[in-house]
């Protein structure tokens, strides 16, 4: 059988660890909430935002792993679970593991985070989630995430203590290129390794598993007519030839890029 091209978590990492179940976040095309809802059933849609560990996983001594872990991938670092996943990230990186650790983040965590695994920035690549700079934008796809501000400050925070850093603008939640250069060149100046562009991956089936509300709903078909594949090949033509922006799978097969075969080699 012929191998298929990877995708999602897989373009970045070759294995991922969670130790959370549910996220405070409260995202409404979340994967993993429309996962825990529907095919897993390990929870509902008014439940997700209630963060449960799991022990077993915390617990768990972690050793070395060939390629890069992703961590988390189904939650993410918030005030709430610091005692489980810090812990967790830890024992990721003493066996000497490459961990690339994704997060909305909050800046009191990641300062914690920054300043409990100095001696470690060679291992860790951070790469943070910041869909749009506007925040009734973030606020209504993202109702319990960090704001702009916060994030960019988390940015900032990581790159100015020496920690190599990047971006995730998957998804873009504007509905113009023009928010999305914007920021893109508000957040370049404190990457490191690179700002990745993709489109919201089936969101129509996440919005209703997930019980999202009329207005996001209407939003999210204005995000699916505004990035059509003539809007997608305008902004890659925009930006193609900056060396830190990247693009995700969703944006690779509209412009032509060849997709890897491989897990793991697109960092």
């Amino acid at each position: 059988m012929a191998k298929r091209p990877v995708s999602g978590t897989k373009e970045w990492s070759d294995t991922s660890v969670n130790v959370m179940e549910g996220c405070s976040n409260g995202c409404w095309y979340c994967y993993a909430k429309a996962t825990a809802c529907s095919r897993a059933k390990t929870n509902t849609q008014d439940g997700w935002t209630e963060e449960r560990p799991n022990l077993k996983r915390v617990k768990k001594n972690y050793g070395k792993r060939e390629g890069t872990i992703m961590f988390p991938t189904a939650h993410d670092l918030t005030v709430g679970n610091i005692s489980y996943t810090l812990p967790t990230l830890m024992k990721l990186l003493e066996p000497g593991n490459k961990v690339l650790v994704v997060s909305k983040p909050d800046p009191v965590v990641i300062g914690q985070f920054c300043k409990s695994l100095a001696g470690y920035e060679e291992q860790v690549l951070w790469r943070f989630t910041i869909g749009s700079m506007d925040p009734g934008t973030l606020a209504l796809w993202e109702p319990n995430a960090p704001t702009f501000a916060e994030r960019l400050y988390s940015l900032m925070l990581a790159h100015g203590s020496g920690w190599q850093t990047s971006v995730s603008m998957e998804p873009m939640l504007d509905c113009h290129e023009v928010p999305v250069r914007q920021a893109v060149s508000t957040m370049l100046p404190y990457v490191t390794d690179a700002i990745w562009l993709g489109k919201m991956n089936k969101v129509s089936m996440r919005l209703k598993i997930n019980g999202a509300p009329r207005a996001v709903i209407l939003e999210a078909q204005a995000l699916e007519a505004a990035w059509d594949d003539a809007a997608i090949l305008e902004l890659y033509d925009l930006l193609k030839d900056d060396p830190k922006v990247r693009w995700k799978d969703s944006i690779k097969e509209i412009v032509g890029i060849e997709r890897s075969m491989e897990a793991g080699l697109d960092r």
